[in-house]
């Protein structure tokens, strides 16, 4: 009972606790950080790659980063903030090496494709809504999918998405705004449940960052 006790403890640590006790020599506590933001950092950098795989090898490098890096962490902002910032960071360069950063200033053809069906009143499926969602999400142009994902998703206060993003307040307000209406209020409406469960990302995949994480730490 003693040892269940201590284990939950560390569990409920805070990050900024965590950070120091590493610091301190303890570094397989980093995994609860691991652990605690794979689902975060996996919708963050899908947000703007759009791709499982190299997804997981931007929250690889970020957490490896963050680890490099964690004497820097000055506390003036979240801990949480300050992982995804790098997250954020390194999911926009794998973009651009990928040379596919693209600017899309008009409604995408498939907004006719989210007309009502005739039979706007029938009640989806959990997993068919989430599978609707995702692809209503994957089509949105990427400057609104990342602040829909970091605001509508992971919850993210507006203050913090500005953070990550490098982006004003006011910039997050009109892109939410924005994404919002290209969802349509009518899709909003029939999905506000599944919308915390959209890109999941499962304890497998969990285990196989957290794996490889640690490998690349001792190698530093």
């Amino acid at each position: 009972m003693e040892t269940l006790s201590a284990s939950l403890d560390i569990e409920t640590l805070p990050d900024e606790e965590i950070v120091r006790r590493v610091l301190d020599g303890e570094t397989e506590l980093y995994e609860l950080i691991m652990r605690r933001y794979n689902q975060r950092l996996y919708r963050v950098a899908r947000s703007i790659l759009r791709d499982d795989s190299e997804s997981e090898d931007v929250m690889q490098d970020a957490y490896v980063r963050a680890y490099a890096n964690l004497q820097q962490f000055s506390g003036q902002a979240k801990f949480s903030t300050w992982l995804t910032k790098i997250a954020v960071h390194e999911a926009f360069a794998r973009l651009r090496r990928r040379k596919k950063i693209t600017q899309l200033e008009s409604i995408p053809a498939w907004e006719e494709s989210m007309r009502p069906t005739e039979h706007p009143d029938k009640k989806l499926d959990s997993e068919r809504l989430k599978s609707e969602l995702e692809q209503q999400i994957e089509a949105l142009p990427s400057i609104y999918r990342s602040v829909f994902i970091f605001r509508e998703v992971e919850g993210l206060s507006t203050a913090d998405t500005s953070v990550a993003l490098d982006i004003t307040e006011e910039v997050v307000k009109t892109r939410l705004h924005r994404a919002r209406a290209l969802l349509r209020k009518s899709i909003m409406e029939r999905t506000k449940t599944a919308a915390r469960e959209v890109f999941e990302f499962h304890l497998s995949r969990c285990d196989r960052v957290v794996a490889a994480v640690f490998e690349r730490i001792k190698a530093l």
